[in-house]
């Protein structure tokens, strides 16, 4: 799966870079995050696969807090990625005439930035007041990673501020962002239900399709590995939970995008074809090159 995850997310950060045709905003948030699911698998599933090999499920206390913040700060970037790329789809079809001027190449760098600096300072504040907690040793997570939340509850400090924080960024930046998803859907539903003409309707609704489906997978497991650690407090099953959101869906995101995409099918099978071109190229003159000496 982590295989697999980082080959499909590259293939679409490859492709989107080598085709001219894909240099527009929509690839360009489509890169970014590519970009960020393959950070965010990588800090989690590594040391899992290394705890698997090692027979060893240890992880310092340095370790712990890092896994926390690169987690926190990723999958706050996937939220706030979305969100960019959900206004992005409102731009070009609500205003479809002044998508070049508006969605301009600035812009697009300031709201990646923005998302960036405002990931950071969610991760910062996650990560600095979790350092003030104390623990008891010996400590045992239930979970594959440390998980904020797990975490925190197993202090044997008070975590009011801690709860606080975590509340705090929940409303604010984690519902700020999916309201901003739900005012821009609501607007492109009611332009696409003002075009008269039902191919014109497909065509509009389509270029919607696979970021509805990657913000549905994203927040529908977000959500119910919550629900579930809130609801059933059970370690398992909460376990199982994280895993959806946290290996299956950064998997399962090129996927999405390739296969409702044919600008991005057909970038692939260029870059691909060119690719084994190369390779082909290089071998027979080798094979040149070895028989000229012979």
């Amino acid at each position: 799966m982590y295989l697999c995850t980082i080959t499909g997310n590259l293939l679409i950060i490859l492709a989107t870079i080598s085709d001219s045709h894909l240099h527009t905003p929509m690839y360009f948030f489509l890169s970014n995050l590519s970009f960020v699911d393959i950070c965010f698998i990588s800090t989690t599933v590594p040391k899992m696969l290394v705890n698997i090999q090692t027979q060893s499920k240890a992880i310092t206390y340095a370790g712990c807090i890092t896994q926390m913040f690169f987690f926190v700060l990723f999958a706050s970037l996937d939220d706030f990625l979305l969100t960019v790329m959900a206004y992005d789809r409102y731009v070009a079809i609500c205003h479809p005439l002044h998508y070049t001027v508006i969605m301009n190449p600035q812009l697009c760098v300031l709201l990646v930035l923005l998302s960036w600096i405002m990931s950071v300072l969610n991760s910062l504040s996650h990560s600095l007041v979790a350092l003030q907690l104390s623990f008891c040793t010996p400590l045992e997570i239930p979970h594959f990673f440390c998980e904020t939340n797990q975490v925190v509850h197993l202090a044997c400090s008070d975590t009011f501020t801690n709860d606080i924080v975590l509340y705090f960024a929940a409303v604010l930046l984690a519902g700020g962002p999916f309201a901003g998803i739900l005012y821009s859907y609501s607007k492109i539903v009611s332009s696409i239900c003002a075009i008269s003409s039902a191919h014109r309707k497909y065509k509009a609704f389509s270029t919607c399709v696979s970021h509805l489906s990657v913000v549905s997978l994203f927040y529908c497991t977000s959500l119910g590995v919550y629900l579930n650690s809130a609801v059933i407090q059970n370690s398992h099953s909460s376990t199982t939970a994280s895993v959806m959101y946290t290996v299956v869906t950064p998997m399962l995101n090129p996927f999405i995008y390739s296969l409702k995409n044919k600008d991005i099918k057909r970038a692939l099978r260029s870059f691909l074809w060119r690719k084994a071109i190369k390779g082909s190229t290089v071998l027979l003159l080798k094979k040149c090159t070895c028989s000229q000496r012979v």
